[in-house]
């Protein structure tokens, strides 16, 4: 089996961390490995401190997220990488080049990199030449009542819903139609049974 390298947008988004977990539950696969990448701003003071300040900040919230792969497959092959870049997904575009990913897993919010990178590309799924799975946030149904019970964020697979995923860049293989067996005798009256062999007539040489 193909190792699979799948990337995880790392954002300080609740979205961010269902796209995590839709991943986790629905395309993960014993054996990918699964990298977590956070891009953060760049430092427009372009103080040495505020960016080691930004790259902790990134570093610690990626963290976080593995911490959630942890908790749900202790055994996933994971990486971490935080680098500076802009918020125009340009610098995902090159990480996702660089590093030979098969699948992109990103939670779409209102300002997510994906609506300015797509007005630069038309077609984003060729851009980056993998697979995007755009994961949306799930919406709740509204409370009835204030005695109902709030329930819990959707966090698997039996609890999404795939009209909330929006999938790119994906090719239906070739289905080649199915064989229909031949019937050689199709009416059952047509088979004549022989309990001996037929004996073979002498040829006698003149």
């Amino acid at each position: 089996m193909d190792v699979r390298k799948i990337i995880v947008v790392v954002e300080d988004e609740e979205v961010a961390r269902t796209a995590l977990l839709w991943a986790l539950h629905n395309l993960l696969r014993y054996g990918d490995l699964l990298t977590l990448l956070h891009v953060f701003s760049p430092n427009k003071s372009r103080s040495k401190k505020k960016a080691r300040l930004l790259r902790l900040q990134g570093y610690q919230l990626a963290l976080s997220f593995k911490e959630i792969c942890n908790s749900n497959f202790f055994n996933t092959n994971i990486e971490i990488i935080v680098t500076e870049g802009d918020q125009q997904g340009r610098k995902i575009l090159g990480m996702v080049r660089e590093i030979g990913a098969s699948v992109l897993v990103v939670g779409v919010h209102d300002h997510s990199f994906l609506y300015k990178l797509a007005m630069a590309h038309e077609n984003i799924s060729n851009s980056l030449n993998c697979r995007v799975l755009a994961i949306k946030q799930p919406e709740l149904p509204p409370l009835k009542s204030k005695s109902r019970e709030i329930l819990p964020p959707l966090d698997s697979s039996t609890n999404m819903d795939f009209s909330q995923i929006e999938i790119s860049g994906l090719q239906v293989p070739d289905i080649p139609p199915p064989k229909i067996p031949y019937r050689i005798c199709p009416s059952p009256s047509a088979i004549i049974w022989r309990s001996r062999k037929l004996r073979k007539k002498k040829s006698y040489s003149t």
